[in-house]
């Protein structure tokens, strides 16, 4: 495999988002940017992110007995601030894809913003990892050409 670089393959400028947004406006942004994860910026500076799944987990669960419009309520005053990862880890543009891998396989986690200096230039994903992946070509291995070969001249 060929050295590939972070800047070759993240979203450059991803949609970002500020502390005091409510979730039910980062849940529909996603939704309708069809991304999972939005770096929290706050006077140009990377303060968190904030996933899909901590949206989700914020809501609230079938067994409470609040009523639905409490439970709008609630939910249009809670802000990602709350629920943010704060301090996120990044990645600078000139590290590899491997590099970038293996963080997120250290740390469990599914993207990384791209920092240059204090400055968010990008955000890149496992799905843009496997995009590297799908477009590296094989390898030619012969010899596994040789085993699965099935003899016809029976």
């Amino acid at each position: 495999m060929q050295t590939r670089f972070v800047r070759d393959w993240m979203t450059p400028n991803p949609i970002t988002i500020v502390p005091k947004t409510t979730l039910p406006d980062a849940h529909k942004l996603m939704k309708d940017s069809k991304i999972r994860r939005l770096p929290v910026v706050d006077h140009g500076r990377l303060v968190g992110i904030v996933t899909l799944g901590d949206v989700r987990e914020a809501q609230p669960s079938d067994a409470t007995t609040l009523g639905i419009y409490e439970l709008n309520y609630l939910l249009s005053k809670l802000t990602v601030d709350k629920i943010m990862t704060r301090e996120p880890l990044t990645i600078r543009p000139d590290a590899t894809i491997q590099e970038a891998a293996r963080v997120m396989l250290d740390h469990k986690i599914g993207g990384l913003p791209v920092m240059e200096g204090d400055r968010i230039v990008g955000i890149i994903t496992e799905s843009d990892i496997f995009r590297v992946l799908a477009k590296e070509p094989e390898d030619h291995h012969p010899e596994r050409l040789q085993e699965n070969r099935v003899d016809t001249r029976s």
